[in-house]
């Protein structure tokens, strides 16, 4: 289904792809100016690597305030930090499929009849425009290297778990419920995409995972802050001075678990279940994978438009529905994503509001996957009446859908239309490669900014 939803919305792709660097940039931006405790930078390096899977915080007990303040956890982070700092990046079989892409677009223009009327319909050039978002999105995730592989990230977490510690006598927890999980049951997420661990699928988690990022960045926020200030964990006890700055005494970080988890400060119950600044990090992603979108999909629609006859035809519409449909799908599984999550959020209320809100989410999210199987076919069919003459009619080349009564053939160019032609091949190229190569600048400014 990964494959269905990115050919059927590359929009929806996009997003997801964009959604997590955003995420990535913003969680290190928090940590960095607010946060100097010994394990806060394993900590940020674990969340940025969890974006592919459904996480959730338990706060029964003293369970994560030991994760972060008892001493003998530094270990726990470090180890688990190590196990997941893994990549999948480049390799010469997928720098050399990306160069023949290019290669394949290149001889594609080359083609093109340039120095003559343009009396035959533009073939390649309209398609290889359309499919252009490919290069961006498969070298994005590539640079990003996401972690899809969810047995080797629950496999970590086993291994790391030896090293976990809840209690001030340093014996393992005897519960078998962690302070972070993730989770793999069905009945933990309001939508079962969260447990589907294909980076398309990151729309789903974003939000909880932002929800979930920004609780632990509070803990911690608060934890440093006590430590900066000279607060040992202990009740009416002295700060013990350790041997160098940057660090803190172990004896400092020692207590009971009420006054470990009272070190952290409890979450509010009050607190919003939407994380500070998701829906201007939402809004960002969402412009750059519709200029991807509809720079790539307008160029194609641009060269078939301005093909003579001029006008909406066969081939332009073709293109125009599936990018028109893309973004429908693009729509409808953001909007089910922020109503699951805000039936989340009062899920121990099950207000009418929360109930109404899921049961749109399903419905919307259904609705979503059923139009990118349509449009997947929609678009691959569209290719083979490109490439199979089926467009080469009357009804097709005179413009009939556009035009209506009005249409016509024409069967040789005058030298006006070749001009406003070319000329109009030239833009959508330049459209396209510009939208495509932007996409991959503006990634790579992000990735720049993730350590």
């Amino acid at each position: 289904m990964s494959a269905v939803l990115t050919v059927g919305s590359p929009v929806l792709a996009g997003y997801s792809l964009f959604i997590t660097l955003l995420n990535s940039r913003w969680i290190n931006r928090r940590f960095s100016p607010a946060v100097d405790y010994p394990n806060s930078r394993f900590a940020v390096s674990i969340l940025n690597s969890l974006q592919q899977v459904p996480l959730r915080l338990h706060f029964d007990r003293a369970h994560f305030p030991s994760l972060i303040v008892l001493p003998e956890n530094d270990t726990w982070w470090k180890y688990f930090s190590e196990l997941v700092d893994y990549t999948h990046t480049w390799s010469i079989a997928s720098a050399m499929s990306i160069a023949w892409v290019v290669v394949a677009y290149i001889l594609t223009l080359s083609n093109w009849p340039w120095d003559d009327y343009t009396n035959r319909q533009a073939d390649g050039g309209a398609t290889g425009s359309l499919w252009m978002w490919l290069i961006p999105i498969v070298v994005g995730w590539l640079q990003l290297s996401p972690k899809c592989d969810f047995n080797r990230l629950q496999t970590a977490y086993d291994r790391a778990d030896q090293y976990a510690r809840t209690e001030i006598t340093g014996t393992p927890p005897a519960s078998t419920r962690r302070a972070l999980t993730i989770t793999v049951m069905a009945d933990d997420v309001m939508s079962p995409d969260e447990l589907l661990t294909p980076p398309v699928f990151n729309y789903s988690r974003s939000l909880q995972w932002a929800y979930t990022a920004e609780i632990i960045f509070l803990m911690y926020k608060v934890a440093s802050e006590k430590a900066q200030s000279r607060i040992p964990v202990r009740f009416e006890s002295e700060w013990v001075e350790s041997n160098t700055i940057k660090t803190i005494h172990p004896s400092n970080r020692c207590g009971s678990p009420q006054e470990i988890t009272t070190y952290c400060g409890q979450p509010d119950a009050k607190h919003s279940h939407w994380a500070s600044g998701m829906f201007t990090r939402i809004f960002v992603a969402s412009c750059a994978s519709l200029a991807l979108q509809w720079g790539t999909a307008g160029a194609a629609l641009i060269e078939a438009y301005f093909t003579p006859t001029v006008g909406i035809g066969c081939r332009s519409l073709s293109y125009l529905v599936y990018a028109g449909i893309s973004t429908s799908i693009w729509m409808m599984l953001l909007v089910s994503s922020i109503l699951a999550h805000y039936s989340a959020s009062h899920s121990r209320r099950a207000s009418l509001s929360a109930r109404a809100a899921l049961e749109l989410s399903h419905w919307l999210r259904m609705m979503g996957k059923l139009l990118a199987i349509v449009n997947t076919i929609w678009v691959v069919m569209a290719c083979i009446f490109q490439y199979s003459s089926f467009y080469n009619t009357c009804f097709c080349k005179s413009g009939v859908i556009g035009r209506g009564k009005a249409a016509y053939a024409v069967i040789i160019e005058s030298t006006a239309q070749a001009a406003q032609a070319k000329a109009a091949w030239v833009g959508a190229i330049v459209l396209a490669c510009g939208s495509a190569f932007t996409f991959i600048g503006l990634a790579n400014l992000l990735l720049d900014t993730i350590p």
